[in-house]
């Protein structure tokens, strides 16, 4: 099960660089940025567009700083997170192209797809759904995407 993990954290990391490498010309957008020369800043911003390309940092389903009680609130936590990102680079969560979630414990699966599957409207994205283990405070899930504008449907 561990290679399984990191054959998909080694394909993921590539997809990205791959995916970095074909607009290392492009223009760079910051959504929610942060600055190294900020020293009190988290050292990573919420997401970063280039081009039509949006890539989502992962987010919690944190509520109020807190992990919510029941598993399918964190979810809609974490998924209305991601729909904020996604809104504020002018896109809408159809346009996610591919979403990984991190979950301490697998048995949230059904929990969390219940729903995962309310927020999209068109196709599901490429997704995959690992079992992490321990993480940040304690949350079921970390959630991060990356997502591509629609041309006109």
């Amino acid at each position: 099960m561990k290679i399984a993990k990191k054959i998909i954290l080694c394909a993921t990391a590539l997809v990205v660089l791959l995916a970095g490498n074909l607009y290392a010309g492009s223009e760079r957008e910051f959504i929610n940025p942060r600055s190294a020369s900020d020293a009190d800043a988290l050292p990573f911003s919420g997401a970063v567009l280039v081009g039509d390309t949006l890539y989502l940092s992962g987010s919690l389903g944190l509520v109020d700083g807190k992990v919510p009680e029941d598993p399918a609130d964190e979810a809609r936590a974490v998924m209305n997170s991601i729909k904020s990102g996604i809104e504020a680079a002018g896109m809408t969560m159809d346009d996610i192209v591919s979403v990984q979630i991190f979950c301490s414990d697998v048995a949230h699966y059904q929990a969390f797809n219940a729903v995962y599957k309310t927020y999209f409207s068109k196709e599901y994205p490429a997704r995959a759904f690992i079992g992490s283990g321990a993480l940040l405070f304690d949350a079921r899930f970390e959630v991060m995407a990356i997502a591509v504008k629609r041309t006109q449907d």
